[in-house]
């Protein structure tokens, strides 16, 4: 490659034009659209197999024959305090329910008298049916009795239906759908694999910069800092778009598809904090392996440099995605969303669950972002001490110290 396109003018002009030729070049690559387009055909199909999933549940069919047909409020009444769907359907005798429960047109018969009720089934019954038919043998049970000591069943029903139980919770344990879990994995999983790959191709295009001397080139014309500035940038801004394409693209079919109607997710704000701790989480990685990729002038070798900061990595994203959603007041798990390269793949989940106000989500941002400078410092010092040292591997300690 040329070093002539490039001209030094001034800092940050020259770090825009690397960070344009890193733009371009990675944005036309068939892998980068394939990649993104395979992530966001994940997040939509996935996003329709939940709303099927969903919609496919059913409510249960109980039958009711003429002698048991007073048990229809009493019935639904149960099944909602249960919450527990269930739909009531008339049949015309005993006879007939239990031929709908043979050939699966009803999942449950109430036959007899309905004091006394027996619930035909065709094998067993599952525990929530159980416990609502169960409530409402004991209703009747109770009702039989009252009306034979000359009381009103009713009066006294309503009685009953006005108790309540007060409960004060020393520690109130916080409600937590399935939309919210869902969006926790999905944050932490998009995000993990996005900074790794892109903080990836950090280190891969120094090392290949490095190994084929192109990089002598264009330092002759642009200082180390700006090389590796511009690459930062425009592998970052290439990251971001992908992101916010399958971000976009996840979000868009939950709204289309209903699948946060009835959440306490808020999903705008979820989605632009996965945006955000992208760009934080990737400026992070990405200097710290650029820094490292610069040790080495092989692409076999980038593994055994970076293999530290890798594994800072993975560390958050398993107790991020193993933790978090189940229990995201755990102590490891606030932790590590405050604490630098770990906050960018735990906090996300936290967010997305609902646990975190927001004036906490910008102090973590804050945090991580207060280190950026040192980092920025550190990084640039071992990459401009390494990346013209060819052959063996550079010392991290030389690099550190090098004139």
């Amino acid at each position: 490659m040329s070093a002539s396109p490039i001209v030094p003018s001034s800092g940050w002009s020259t770090v825009r034009l690397v960070a344009g030729r890193e733009l371009t070049t990675r944005m036309r690559s068939r892998a980068y659209v394939v990649t993104t387009l395979v992530m966001l055909v994940a997040v939509v199909v996935g996003g329709v197999v939940l709303h099927l999933a969903q919609g496919s549940s059913s409510a249960k069919v109980v039958g009711l024959t003429p002698q048991t047909t007073s048990l229809t409020q009493p019935l639904e009444a149960a099944a909602k305090a249960a919450d527990d769907d269930v739909e009531v359907k008339p049949v015309p005798d005993d006879a007939a329910a239990k031929a709908g429960v043979e050939d699966g047109s009803l999942d449950a018969a109430l036959t007899g008298d309905p004091t006394s009720f027996t619930v035909v089934v065709k094998k067993d019954l599952d525990s929530t049916s159980a416990a609502v038919l169960t409530s409402l043998r004991q209703q009747t049970a109770l009702a039989n009795a009252i009306q034979k000591l000359g009381g009103d069943p009713s009066a006294v029903s309503q009685q009953l239906s006005d108790v309540q139980l007060d409960v004060a919770p020393l520690q109130p344990q916080a409600q937590r759908d399935g939309a919210q879990i869902v969006a926790g994995y999905v944050a932490g999983i998009l995000l993990f694999i996005t900074l790794q790959t892109c903080a990836q191709l950090v280190a891969q295009g120094v090392v290949e910069e490095k190994s084929s001397r192109v990089v002598e080139l264009l330092l002759a014309t642009v200082r180390p800092w700006q090389l590796m500035a511009g690459k930062v940038l425009g592998i970052g801004v290439v990251g971001l778009v992908q992101v916010g394409v399958v971000v976009l693209g996840g979000a868009g079919t939950a709204a289309a598809l209903g699948l946060v109607k009835a959440s306490d997710i808020d999903l705008g704000a979820t989605a632009l904090w996965a945006l955000v701790w992208f760009v934080v989480g990737f400026l992070m990685y990405s200097l710290a392996l650029a820094a490292l990729a610069a040790l080495v002038s092989r692409q076999e070798d980038i593994g055994s440099v970076t293999a530290p900061v890798v594994m800072l990595m993975i560390v958050p994203y398993v107790i991020g995605i193993s933790i978090a959603p189940w229990n995201p007041d755990s102590p490891i798990v606030v932790w590590l969303s405050y604490l630098p390269f770990c906050a960018p793949l735990v906090m996300p989940i936290r967010i997305a669950l609902g646990t975190v106000e927001t004036w906490q989500a910008i102090v973590s941002v804050l945090i991580s972002l207060a280190l950026l400078p040192a980092l920025v410092w550190l990084a640039g010092r071992i990459y401009s001490n390494a990346v013209l040292r060819t052959g063996a591997r550079v010392k991290l300690k030389d690099a550190l110290r090098a004139a």
